[in-house]
């Protein structure tokens, strides 16, 4: 007979504050996070892609904001940042303007490209004027989906 190990599938939450530095803490978190659940493969793509999220809520939402990180299975993994402002930017949501003629959003349009998928939420508390989004991307190793 033969044994397999099923490893669980994991998921983790930091959040952030409206502060400089947490766009270096969560890339230091995620590192770590990779490193320790034997994704090391996957660093440098799911670096910057947690890099530009994370860094868009910093600027454009004005309280605190989390990153999420989960397992995707096959050597995935997705990265979700919520924040706290509703407005759900390009490429994330259909625009007439072409990415290189916008005055903002070029590092999101990164995402497009390094992102093996990606998408948006937008999240309501039932108040008007509240709520905020929430972005998502996956990456995977290659050979791994």
């Amino acid at each position: 007979m033969v044994s397999a190990t099923v490893s669980p599938p994991w998921a983790y939450t930091l959040q952030l504050p409206q502060d400089p530095r947490a766009p270096g803490v969560a890339r230091s978190t995620l590192r770590t996070v990779l490193r320790v659940h034997g994704m090391r493969e996957l660093t440098e793509i799911a670096e910057l892609l947690a890099s530009e999220l994370v860094t868009n809520a910093y600027l454009y939402s004005s309280g605190a904001y989390s990153l999420s990180l989960r397992d995707a299975g096959r050597s995935r993994v997705r990265l979700s940042v919520r924040d706290t402002n509703p407005h759900i930017p390009a490429p994330f949501r259909w625009s007439a303007e072409a990415p290189e003629l916008a005055e903002r959003g070029r590092g999101l349009y990164l995402v497009t490209l390094y992102a093996e998928s990606w998408g948006a939420h937008p999240m309501g508390t039932g108040l008007p004027g509240q709520g905020g989004k929430l972005l998502w991307v996956e990456c995977a190793a290659k050979g791994g989906g």
